[in-house]
C-alpha cells in the first residue's frame, strides 16, 4: 500500500529545480503525494505537480542554456524592479494551459507575501499561474503584483516553507523538502556550450541579479545576501517549530536565483538527497 504524502516545497530560486527530482523519487519510491503547498519556486514546482503538468515543463526546463535564461528575462524600467517577469509564464501558457487550484486533482496552495499589511496570502482557489507570479515576485527583482487592495511579493519572504498551509490527513507523512541548508556541496560545472561574447554580456547582468557573495559590495548582492540570512533563520525555525517526518536538505549554495540552465544537474541534486534521507530513516 502506498504511503501518503503531504508535501511541502520551500522558496530558493534556481535551486527549486530540485524539487522535480525530490517528486520523481518519491513517486519511485512508492510514496503517493497526497497535498502540496509551496512558497516562491516552490509553489511553481508544487502547482505544475498538483495540476499533472510537471513532466511537460521538466521537459522544456531541461533544455535551458544560458541564451534561454537570458531571453525570459524582460527587463522594465519600472522603479519597483528589474523584471517584469511575465515572459516565461506566458511561453509556459503556450503548451501548460492555465487551471483554477481548486480544480486541480491534488490537494495544492501557493503563499505569497501582502507586503502593505504584512501578512501572507494563501492561494488555493483562482488562477494557478496568478498565484504563481505573485509567489516568486522577489522584491526588488521581479515587479510586484497588484492584489485586490494590496500589493504582493514573493511568499518566501514571510513563509519560505510553508508547512502549516499543506491539507493534512490521517495517517500522512509530513515532508519538507528545504533550500536553505548549510551543509555545503561540490556540484558539477555544466560544460560551457555558449560563444564567448554571450558569456561576457550575460555573466555580469546574471551575477549582477543573483549572486549571494557576502563579500561583493554590489546592492544587489548585498540585498541577496541579507534577505538570504534572513529567510535562513525564518525556515530553521519553521522546521523546528512543526517536526516534518521527513526533512530533504539541499544546500542553500547549489545554485544561483537564475541558473534554470543547469536542470539536469539540480534535478539529479534532488533525486540524491531524497535517497539519503529516507535511507537515514526507517520509520517508512
Amino acid at each position: 500500500m502506498k504511503r501518503n504524502v503531504a508535501l511541502v516545497l520551500s522558496s530558493g530560486g534556481s535551486r527549486g529545480l530540485a524539487h522535480i527530482g525530490v517528486i520523481n523519487e518519491l513517486c519511485k519510491q512508492g510514496f503517493q503525494i497526497s497535498s502540496v503547498s509551496g512558497s516562491s519556486i516552490g509553489s511553481v514546482i508544487g502547482g505544475l505537480y498538483a495540476m499533472g503538468k510537471l513532466h511537460e515543463y521538466t521537459h522544456w526546463v531541461s533544455s535551458f542554456n544560458k541564451r534561454d535564461v537570458w531571453g525570459f528575462m524582460d527587463f522594465t524600467l519600472a522603479s519597483n524592479g528589474l523584471l517584469k517577469g511575465e515572459r516565461v509564464f506566458d511561453k509556459m501558457k503556450t503548451f501548460i494551459p492555465d487551471m483554477n487550484i481548486e480544480d486541480m486533482p491534488i490537494a495544492f496552495a501557493a503563499v505569497a507575501t501582502d507586503i502593505l499589511h504584512e501578512k501572507e496570502v494563501v492561494f488555493t482557489k483562482g488562477s494557478f499561474y496568478e498565484a504563481a507570479r505573485a509567489s516568486v515576485a522577489i522584491p526588488a527583482v521581479f515587479t510586484p503584483v497588484k492584489y485586490t487592495d494590496t500589493i504582493l511579493v514573493d511568499g518566501g519572504v514571510l513563509n519560505p516553507i510553508p508547512i502549516e498551509h499543506v491539507l493534512r490527513k490521517n495517517g500522512d507523512i509530513l515532508i519538507v523538502v528545504n533550500l536553505y541548508s548549510e551543509k555545503k556541496v561540490d556540484i558539477p560545472k555544466e560544460k560551457n556550450t555558449d560563444n564567448g561574447y554571450l558569456n561576457r554580456l550575460i555573466n555580469p547582468l546574471l551575477t549582477l541579479i543573483s549572486t549571494g557573495d557576502k563579500s561583493s559590495k554590489g546592492y544587489y548582492s548585498l540585498l541577496s545576501s541579507t534577505t538570504s540570512a534572513m529567510i535562513h533563520r525564518i525556515a530553521k525555525m519553521s522546521i523546528e517549530k512543526h517536526k516534518p517526518d521527513l526533512v530533504i536538505n539541499i544546500p542553500h549554495d547549489s545554485a544561483n536565483t537564475f541558473d534554470f540552465y543547469r536542470a539536469k544537474e539540480l534535478i539529479e541534486l534532488g533525486e540524491n538527497a531524497t535517497k539519503k534521507a529516507l535511507q537515514k530513516t526507517k520509520a517508512f
